[in-house]
Parts: structure tokens; sequence; C-alpha cells
């Protein structure tokens, strides 16, 4: 019979604890994955340091995870046992840690989980689900909680929009792109350089180095040039010095609009600019997982980008995957394989 570890975290400022784990149990609407490969993202080694979201200790982190399906929920018709899936855990928000991926079985949400192609393999789609649905959550919300973007489509046409993604080659970033040019949007996004073909293979129109004196006014430039009825921007960095000192004068030259953000919203945004913060945990992206992912996968029309910089193997060697994520990685995201 099959029993679970699990890298657990005991509290603020502690290291990863390999132990036994309880079996998780699906509910009606969720599926159990045996675990192949994971994804680091900075949101866990900043819990690590700072104990920040944790209501109950100890608890398991992770939010992406992918593997093979071993027990499905009563109410769950697309998946099956021995389905290949990659999906989104939510730990953060059950604070159960049966939904936390660092551990060698995690509970899924069915509404958060797709097929994963046997094309592609459990390293590389373990790197697209919370990032997915951050970059969808900013991109699609309406009103003030984000651009209002039309959906993703597997055949998209021009929809007149542009926006502005600052931070085209990160996790998030690259998914903005590539769910942008999905709908139909043209993107002006900022980068490194050495990352501008990373940046238009995701989908920008224009790439502008974000390290450049006069960045402000290239990026305005480039979406007069592009040409559209301009949305707003996708703040994939959310840092005061890093990106608002621009992205908020960018947004007020360009007549003022939503500013979608990952992290904490400005401190005193001008008139014109109207943070919207994201919180990759909505329902707004069950279609997108359910009727876009796979086909978009098998088409080639979503690709897992960035790609994965496998750092090591098993659970031993997450503490390692959280230590190179805070170290910074460029265009890659950190992955573990577990299986």
């Amino acid at each position: 019979m099959a029993t679970n570890q699990a890298a657990w975290l005991d509290g603020a400022k502690q290291q990863l604890r390999i132990d036994k784990a309880d079996m998780p149990k699906a509910g009606s609407d969720e599926i159990v994955v045996k675990t192949a490969a994971i994804a680091i993202n900075p949101v866990d080694w900043k819990i690590q340091d700072s104990g920040y979201f944790i209501k109950t200790w100890p608890m398991i982190l992770g939010t992406d995870v992918a593997g093979e399906v071993t027990e499905v929920g009563d109410d769950v018709k697309s998946f099956k046992k021995g389905d290949r899936v990659t999906g989104h855990n939510i730990s953060l928000l059950s604070q159960d840690p049966q939904d936390g991926s660092y551990q060698l079985y995690s509970r899924l949400k069915a509404a958060k989980s797709a097929i994963l192609p046997k094309s592609i393999s459990y390293a590389s789609g373990v790197v697209l689900p919370l990032a997915l649905d951050t970059a969808a959550v900013g991109l699609y919300s309406s009103g003030e909680k984000g651009l209002g973007l039309p959906m993703p489509s597997l055949n998209p046409k021009p929809s007149g929009k542009t926006i502005v993604c600052w931070g085209g080659s990160s996790s998030v970033g690259a998914l903005v792109l590539q769910l942008a040019a999905a709908s139909g949007v043209k993107v002006v996004a900022t980068a490194s350089p050495h990352n501008f073909d990373f940046c238009k293979d995701a989908g920008a129109s224009e790439v502008i180095d974000y390290k450049s004196s006069s960045v402000v006014e290239d990026v305005v430039k480039a979406v007069k040039s592009v040409g559209g009825d301009f949305a707003g921007v996708y703040d994939a960095i959310s840092l005061p010095e890093d990106s608002f000192k621009y992205t908020m004068p960018i947004l007020e030259k360009l007549g003022g609009g939503i500013l979608s953000v990952v992290l904490a919203p400005p401190e005193n945004p001008p008139s014109g600019v109207k943070p919207a913060g994201v919180f990759g945990i909505n329902e707004l992206t069950h279609d997108i997982w359910s009727g876009y992912v796979t086909q978009a996968l098998e088409d080639g029309k979503l690709r897992c980008l960035p790609p994965p910089q496998v750092v090591g193997k098993g659970l031993e060697s997450v503490q390692k995957g959280l230590d190179a994520n805070k170290k910074g990685v460029s265009a890659k995201k950190v992955v573990i394989e577990i299986d």
C-alpha cells in the first residue's frame, strides 16, 4: 500500500523537514496525484522567510504539481486514474497540508487541473499552473479588478487592444505574453536584451530594455507605434524600485487605467493609476483549464515557458530549489523531479 511523505515547513525561517504525511483523500470535485515534478515559485521562499499566509503549522507548501492521477472524486468526469496531469495546488487558500505540492501525493481541484499531452514531460508541464492562473486573473478580470481582456481562444481574432507587460521573461510574464496573444491582444514587454527573443517568441510585439535610462519614454513610444486601444499595464514584478517607479509613469503618460499587480499594490498611486491586486485562485480561470489548456498544448499554441531548470530529484532537493529561486533565475523556472 502506498505511503506519503512531505517536505514540511514547521515555522518561519525554518528549513524544510522531510517526514511522513497523511495520504490525501479526494473530495467530490477533486483528484489525487502521484507527484512526478514540482515547480518553485518566489511565494514559497517568501513564506519560508516570513511565515506570511500560514495560519496553521506545520504546513506543506507548493502550488505547482505534475504527475499521475491515482484517485478521482465522485463528481469528477474529466479525469480518470492513470491520466497525466498538471495542476495548481491551493494549500495557501485552504490551509490544508493535503493541498500542497511538496509531497509524494497531493490533492488538486479538478477545475484547476488539465491533462498533460504525452509529448510534454512532467518537468516541462509543471512550470505552468500558478503562473497561468496568476496571469489569467490579471488579464481577464473586469471592472477595476483586472485588464478586462477577451478570454483566450485556440483561433484568436485581433481584439484591437494593446497592453504593457513589465517583466516579460518572468514566469508570470511568459504566460501573460502567451495568453494575451491567444486573446488577440498586442503586448509591449520589458526584459533584459538577452531575453528579447524569448519574449518575442512568447508573443510580444515589441520588447524594451527595462534597464534603459529612457525606459518609460521608450515603452510609451512603442505602445503608440504598435497602435490599438491601450488597455493597461500588467506588472509581473510589482516592487517599488524594480517596477512601480516605471509602470506608474508609463500608465500616466498613456492616459491612466488599470495596473495589475502580483504583490502588494503601490502606496499612494497617482489619481489616474488604478492598482488591481491579483490572487491566482479564482473561478474565472476554470474554463481556461477545462476548455483551453490541453488542446492549446497539443496544438503548440500554449508552450511550457519559461523552460524548466531542474536542480535536483526527490523531496530532499526541495530546499535546494527554494534557495536557487531566491538567488534569482532568468527566463527559467526552478523544478524538482520527484519520481
